[in-house]
């Protein structure tokens, strides 16, 4: 059996569209210090939000606090998103607690209120298509 000509291969197959992906630039205010790091989480998972630390296909990112003044997260496919953010000023990859009360600061894409526990997925989310996406989140600290 005769092989082929290379161009001949694949030519009955439909051209493959490129992947279209965006940038998240997140500006970060109100960080008290410019100790430890500021974690970062992208998640698409309601069920993971906004602790992300068992969620595989989430983005996690670490900043030092003094350069975190702007966060840029690339080739992020379209879909709906949010963003959670620690202030980790001791540096120990996770938020502290002290009587179940955060003792470092943390912030949310969209910025909502906050109530008795931390937002739901739903009230920080949004969407990302084509377009590149800015969010200015400003941190909150309760102790």
């Amino acid at each position: 059996m005769a092989a082929l000509p290379a161009s001949a291969v694949g030519a009955n197959q439909a051209p493959v569209a490129p992947v279209v992906t965006a940038t998240i630039d997140i500006a970060i205010s109100n960080l008290r210090s410019e100790k430890g790091d500021v974690l970062v989480c992208l998640s698409s998972n309601p069920k993971h939000f906004p602790d992300c630390r068992k969620d595989k296909e989430a983005r996690k990112i670490k900043v030092a606090a003094s350069d975190a003044d702007t966060v840029q997260i690339t080739d992020v496919k379209p879909g709906t998103y949010a963003v959670a953010l620690v202030h980790d000023e001791n540096s120990n990859g996770k938020m502290d607690l002290r009587l179940f009360l955060p003792r470092e600061g943390f912030g949310f894409s969209r910025n909502p209120k906050i109530g008795m526990g931390p937002p739901k997925f739903k009230s920080a989310q949004f969407t990302v298509g084509a377009d590149n996406v800015n969010h200015a989140v400003k941190m909150k600290y309760i102790l």
